[in-house]
């Protein structure tokens, strides 16, 4: 006699249930059971199941709805007094006329208080902004006075300045990583102090310091700014470039060139920058939006 089918309670011969898979829910039907908690970990009682009983039948794992983005909150950028400032486009060794086997440091500055710019080789910074000259014996650091006043021309004094042929020339194209082959460090010094006194605190004082490294380029050798820091009452600030700030404060460039409008009113002129990335391409009116992004 042949094997009987089942018959239409869902009972075998042997007494035994069927093992019929589970039903199949709808998208919306299975997301309303997983936000209620429906589909957790028993497999016995009503819709409830483990995901991967679910995954057994072809149905894929049921995968939780992804967390809520997180509140960013907006802060204002703190505004920093810079007393002087090196123009770092402008930082080159020109020839010393009186002495042709050496170079001197040259560059142009604005100062709002008179201060002193101290022109240091090999130099290795330290705590406090503090720079260590490494090769004090041979270079020692200069120290020149400056007066208050923009667009000045500073150029380091005849016979200071440094004779490449003193070095070999893995000296000149590679140091250590917290060496760099020139800094200079431009102090602004307090109203009614002296500004050759040597025994006033370096770190004490307001002051910006360019660290730049040398390249050789057709046998010669050249300048090139790594690094500009701000040292402001006892913080350091490390600088960064604004992209698009020359358009936007350029006066030959014209009023009506679009690349100095702001790029959401289309009408005024460019003057606040969006972080991180540092572009100038917004003005004072617009503002961002304080509340969260919506989930996804």
């Amino acid at each position: 006699m042949g094997n009987i089918g089942s018959s239409g309670n869902g009972w075998r011969r042997n007494g035994t249930r069927r093992n019929h898979p589970p039903p199949l829910l709808s998208a919306s039907a299975a997301g309303s059971l997983a936000s209620s908690g429906a589909l957790l970990s028993s497999p016995s009682s009503g819709p409830q199941m483990e995901s991967a009983s679910w995954s057994r039948y072809g149905y894929g794992p049921m995968i939780p709805p992804p967390p809520p983005v997180p509140y960013i909150e907006h802060q204002k950028a703190v505004t920093i007094r810079n007393d002087v400032n090196l123009k770092k486009e402008s930082l080159k060794l020109v020839p010393d006329e009186e002495n042709p086997e050496k170079l001197l440091v040259s560059f142009a500055s604005d100062a709002t208080l008179a201060g002193r710019m101290t022109v240091i080789f090999f130099a290795k910074e330290g705590e406090n902004c503090d720079l260590t000259p490494m090769k004090e014996s041979i270079l020692p650091p200069v120290t020149v006075p400056f007066e208050q006043g923009l667009g000045q021309k500073f150029t380091q004094p005849s016979g200071t300045g440094i004779d490449f042929s003193m070095f070999e020339e893995s000296e000149l194209v590679k140091v250590d990583a917290d060496i760099y082959h020139l800094a200079v460090k431009a102090e602004a010094l307090p109203v009614n102090q002296d500004r050759s006194g040597g025994d006033q605190a370096s770190g004490a004082m307001n002051s910006q310091i360019t660290q730049a490294v040398l390249e050789k380029e057709k046998g010669e050798y050249h300048t090139r700014v790594v690094k500009q820091i701000m040292w402001v009452s006892g913080v350091r600030y490390e600088l960064q470039e604004i992209y698009g700030i020359g358009n936007s404060v350029d006066d030959s460039v014209d009023a009506n060139d679009p690349g100095k409008e702001c790029v959401i009113c289309l009408s005024e002129s460019r003057d606040t920058t969006v972080l991180p990335c540092r572009h100038m391409l917004l003005c004072k009116g617009f503002e961002m939006p304080k509340q969260s992004l919506p989930n996804m």
